[in-house]
């Protein structure tokens, strides 16, 4: 026996073209953003069961940095991003991908090990910010330089220390992650440049050597950080946040709040439209200075 469905014609509104387009952009968004948490999710599952999936979650999380500068997707972002529902999803996306991208570091510092050196969207990416910030910050071989949040894979450890010369610390409170990127420090010939230690911000005590400290855009307590540093750091020493609002807010910790405090302050322009984060810097000022 067929089976017979009614449609009832009081759910539906009569809506002009350009509402019903802009409604549509509100349901891509929220699809987006459920699809791509759920695929970098259940990759990141099945790479524990077999390692050639990493492959697959790394190529993944480059179309994430390719998604969060599309113009089409800032457009719907900027439209639709109050809404509770895009929160919550946008949220629950950054700790899957924030995740995801520690296990992938994980895996390619192993892998570096072995094979030689990574090359993805974000590792390439990323190298190439950290080129343009040492240029712009001043950092040369006299520079010491301090890394919050290093990961298992420090490409901005690497980098500094390879083509400027200076002295490096990474600090991360993932004792694994400590160790790998230590054999990657070693593997690269760089292990009496870069320093290695675990913990949180109050294991570096020797604060008047730092010239430079970057706090990456995946440590979650900025804030928090930045005002342990604020009694800590010398004047003059330059504190560069790499943070993500807005859109790139689903793959970066995001500032929300106003920094206070004897900072001298400046974000950076972005020079390149598919910057995966944005800069802020920090200059702690001068007791003379008003």
């Amino acid at each position: 026996m067929p089976i017979l469905y009614f449609i009832n014609r009081n759910h539906f509104d009569l809506k002009s073209k350009s509402e019903v387009t802009f409604l549509k952009e509100k349901y891509e968004l929220l699809c987006s953003l459920k699809v791509i948490e759920v695929e970098i999710a259940e990759l990141a599952r099945y790479a524990k069961e077999f390692d050639g999936c990493y492959d697959l979650l790394k190529s993944k999380l480059d179309d994430l940095c390719a998604f969060i500068n599309r113009k089409e997707n800032i457009v719907k972002w900027n439209q639709w991003s109050e809404l509770e529902e895009v929160q919550q999803l946008s949220q629950q996306l950054r700790e899957t991908s924030v995740n995801a991208l520690c296990d992938v570091e994980k895996y390619q510092s192993i892998r570096a090990q072995q094979v030689g050196l990574p090359v993805g969207q974000y590792v390439s990416s990323l190298a190439q910010s950290v080129r343009e910030e040492y240029h712009n910050f001043g950092i040369h071989s006299e520079s010491n330089v301090l890394f919050i949040g290093s990961g298992a894979f420090p490409t901005t450890a690497l980098t500094i220390a390879k083509e400027t010369g200076a002295n490096v610390i990474c600090l991360d409170i993932d004792h694994e992650a400590i160790e790998l990127s230590r054999e990657v420090a070693r593997a690269s010939g760089l292990e009496k440049q870069i320093a290695f230690l675990h913990g949180d911000i109050n294991a570096q005590h020797e604060f008047e050597i730092i010239t430079h400290v970057f706090i990456a855009s995946l440590v979650k307590d900025k804030l928090e950080v930045i005002d342990v540093l604020k009694e800590k750091v010398w004047e003059g020493t330059k504190v560069i946040v790499r943070f993500g609002n807005g859109l790139k807010s689903i793959f970066n910790y995001p500032i929300d709040n106003i920094i206070t405090g004897n900072w001298l302050q400046r974000t950076v322009p972005l020079e390149k439209s598919d910057s995966i984060y944005e800069t802020l810097v920090l200059e702690k000022k001068s007791k003379v200075m008003t």
